[in-house]
């Protein structure tokens, strides 16, 4: 049994690794290991390791990394715990195989202490551009430190050639994401509205805003940009709910957290939740009117649900869309003409460029076939044209 060690950090990306997961752990001839760290361990973000313990699937390590400060400084220094940490757990469990997803620091610190460690990596979803974040550098490093390329689309794959990497192990499978849409059967609205313990108006808006970490602008100014819109939406528009869903663990994270608290506090048509789980997230979308803000979920998956969103700012710059998605600058006027343009369109036919749900499958597909993993170690320059430099 060749052993495959999932790392995953954060709420959003277990819910794209969940299939993968459930697929190696099918497998005849693969053995998951789980590696949990960074959010998942804080209570603050609300501890989700209890998710993946509650999808059955066993945590083999817990590395815990995240300092309680969203400073770069404090951000670097969980880095270095991160890598101190995972380097103990890759000694104890000793994988064949790393399988990691995007772009996260915590991500980072784990895919060094595997290159050190000689422990080949199977990168999930790199190639992307997201110019607005510093994850768009974070991302292409683990693309250099990795062995085996997953990517989401074609755009990706290019990226990843031109990077020099073998294009015999670059593999365009699409995003897992849409394979957790299709395997979940969602909330109705009126289970969805009973868990969250809130009313849930005809039109209802799901909020995800992260920080620009890349940007010089104020995070609070931008965010009090968002605020006003919602305010003027949902003014004119009747009944309105606005359920939102917490940033992660990034450079001025907590910040907004504050604000959006804040915000919600006094309105009662706003909701605030540090964590809806993937269940409640999808369901929550599904029945959206819009997805809003800057998380990558409004491209990856909401299109397959064929709910429009509006992309505020640069956070996902460079990143494939579908029509459904209405980008915007982080300006009050312009994120209400976007509110109202995609509350006019009409999503229905809507093709998502990520892929058609049978990502895990083909991801699997790959991992089985492997008959030498070690000798994935050694990795070679692959010019443009073909030659090995």
């Amino acid at each position: 049994m060749r052993r495959i060690c999932v790392v995953t950090g954060t709420r959003a990306e277990y819910g794209l690794l969940r299939p993968v997961m459930r697929r190696i752990a099918q497998s005849g001839s693969l053995a998951l290991q789980v590696i949990a760290t960074g959010m998942h361990l804080s209570q603050e973000f609300g501890h989700t390791a209890q998710s993946i313990l509650d999808d059955g699937f066993t945590i083999d390590e817990r590395v815990e990394m995240l300092l309680s400060s969203d400073t770069p400084v404090g951000i670097t220094k969980s880095m270095g715990l991160g890598v101190i940490g995972f380097a103990d757990a890759l000694a104890r469990l000793a994988p064949d195989l790393v399988l990691v997803l995007g772009d996260r620091f915590e991500i980072l610190s784990a895919v060094q202490a595997a290159l050190i460690a000689r422990i080949p990596v199977a990168h999930l979803c790199g190639g992307d551009s997201t110019e607005g974040a510093f994850d768009e550098g974070i991302r292409h490093a683990i693309t250099k430190m990795s062995h085996l390329h997953f990517v989401s689309n074609a755009h990706a794959a290019l990226r990843v050639r031109q990077m020099g990497e073998n294009p015999e192990h670059i593999f365009n499978v699409g995003s897992p994401g849409i394979d957790t849409i299709l395997e979940q059967d969602m909330l109705s609205r009126e289970a969805l509205a009973a868990s969250l313990g809130i009313r849930l108006a005809p039109r209802m808006l799901l909020v995800t805003y992260h920080p620009e970490t890349l940007s010089s602008a104020s995070a609070t100014g931008q965010l009090h940009s968002l605020f006003g819109a919602l305010d003027a939406f949902c003014a004119s528009s009747g009944e309105c709910s606005v359920v939102f869903t917490m940033p992660n663990a990034d450079t001025g994270g907590r910040e907004i957290m504050e604000h959006i608290r804040a915000y919600a506090e006094h309105r009662p048509h706003v909701s605030a939740h540090t964590s809806l789980g993937q269940l409640r997230y999808l369901s929550a979308m599904r029945h959206a009117a819009v997805v809003v803000g800057n998380s990558s979920s409004g491209l990856y998956e909401a299109p397959s649900l064929h709910v429009p969103t509006v992309n505020i700012g640069d956070r996902q710059k460079g990143r494939l869309r579908a029509a459904s998605v209405i980008d915007c600058a982080p300006e009050k006027d312009a994120i209400l003409a976007a509110l109202n343009t995609a509350i006019a369109t009409d999503c229905s036919a809507v093709s998502n460029p990520y892929g058609d749900g049978r990502t895990a499958e083909r991801i699997v597909t790959v991992l089985e076939s492997l008959t030498d993993t070690a000798s994935l170690v050694r990795k070679h320059f692959f010019a443009l044209d073909g030659d090995v430099q």
